[in-house]
């Protein structure tokens, strides 16, 4: 009795391909299956993925799978995979999946590789698994969270500690001087085309402006309780006077600073960075969310739009006001954590808005639930879940060598 018109779950795919993104299937006869709107996403914004990035064990993954809403049927009730009966052979496909892959730096350095990126359209984290053996063979584990503070930390603060029961003891914010130019002011930088000359030589003021952003990533760190470090990522076109400008900004809000070469120099290019890591994760620090599961989820929303984004408030469009309103007055939703969907490239749902915008409104324009994930997806702006390609793409580079059989045009 499932409602056609009222499915959840979209096919996923590792591929840019924009005309995926909302399809028609079942077209031909009754032997091709029900005519309905369906559509795609690219696989790491899949509520499985999120499933691998926080599940704890074998055992939760299994639980979690069954969990997952597939659609509603015509009255309104949950179908999930294990009214469907797929739950347990969705399992069997991840099991080896929930193994984190051991990979090692040029350096000899372990590393762990699990889960998926892309913490604007998902969760964006490594594994809660990876973590949890990382802080057991390690002095120091790293884990990485995508895009900024707005974005990455917010759902590393918010959901994945949370979930894993772990807490930092430092937080670093990468920033580079180019990204602090476009912040201040520079003009748009396109993938493939060539860097206008404020980004080649030496602009004290779009480096000072620009640090404005810069100062939000600090201030939402130093809200989840723990030090913040921010690391210059070094390129060799930055100035000293640049990236000493950027340690005096950073300093003066708060944060321990340190440049880093690792890109040239591997990780003696890092040693200052990994000074200043340790100097944090000495200090004492007083880690808490932003806010309690009990808090309603237009609270929360406003909350992450206030606290983190600098919005001044939120707009709703009729669907969503009207998903959240239920999702507010269902009793699970106290147990579900909050993950946003918004772009990485503003503070903003405008990617065009850079440095720290001021008097702009979050506009929520659907709120998507991963139950079997444990969290309610509000989606902001016109962000799309599958990428499209991009105006100069890769693949016109790319050849084969038929004297060779080599591929060529890859780097």
């Amino acid at each position: 009795n499932i409602d056609p018109e009222n499915v959840q779950m979209k096919w996923a795919i590792d591929f840019c391909a924009q005309a995926l993104r909302n399809i028609t299937i079942g077209k031909g006869g009754k032997m091709d299956g029900f005519e309905m709107e369906s559509g795609f996403q690219i696989t790491v914004s899949s509520e499985i993925m999120a499933i691998l990035a926080i599940a704890r064990d074998l055992k939760d993954l299994r639980e979690r799978m069954g969990k997952i809403v597939v659609a509603y049927d015509k009255s309104g009730k949950e179908v999930t995979t294990a009214d469907l009966e797929v739950d347990g052979a969705m399992t069997a496909w991840m099991v080896e999946t929930l193994n984190p892959t051991l990979m090692q730096s040029i350096e000899g350095q372990p590393v762990f590789v699990h889960a998926g990126p892309f913490a604007n359209i998902a969760i964006g984290q490594s594994s809660i698994i990876a973590d949890r053996i990382g802080t057991k063979l390690s002095d120091y584990h790293v884990t990485e969270s995508g895009f900024g503070a707005d974005i990455g930390f917010e759902k590393f603060w918010n959901l994945k500690c949370r979930m894993s029961g772990l807490k930092p003891n430092a937080v670093v914010v990468v920033a580079t001087i180019r990204a602090l130019k476009m912040h201040g002011g520079g003009p748009t930088v396109k993938p493939g085309m060539p860097l206008d000359e404020v980004y080649t030589k030496e602009k004290l003021e779009l480096v000072e402006k620009g640090c404005e952003n810069l100062v939000a990533h600090i201030e939402t760190v130093k809200k989840s309780g723990v030090k913040p470090v921010v690391c210059v990522n070094s390129f060799h076109l930055d100035t000293p006077a640049e990236i000493e400008l950027v340690r005096k900004i950073a300093e003066e809000n708060g944060a321990l600073a340190a440049v880093s070469s690792h890109w040239l120099n591997g990780g003696e290019g890092a040693v200052e960075l990994a000074e200043a890591v340790i100097q944090a994760c000495e200090e004492e620090n007083d880690f808490k969310f932003l806010y309690d599961l009990k808090t309603p989820l237009r609270k929360r929303i406003e909350l992450i739009a206030k606290e983190v984004y600098g919005s001044s408030g939120v707009a709703y469009t009729d669907t969503a006001l009207e998903k959240a309103k239920a999702h507010e007055a269902d009793p699970i939703s106290e147990t579900l954590g909050t993950c946003m969907v918004k772009t990485h490239l503003s503070l903003s749902h405008d990617p065009d808005l850079k440095g720290r915008p001021k008097g702009w409104e979050l506009p929520i324009n659907d709120i998507l639930v991963y139950k079997g994930a444990g969290f309610i997806v509000p989606l902001a702006g016109g962000i799309k879940l599958l990428p499209g390609t991009g105006s100069n793409p890769a693949y016109r580079k790319i050849d084969v060598d038929v004297n060779t059989g080599k591929v060529q045009g890859l780097f």
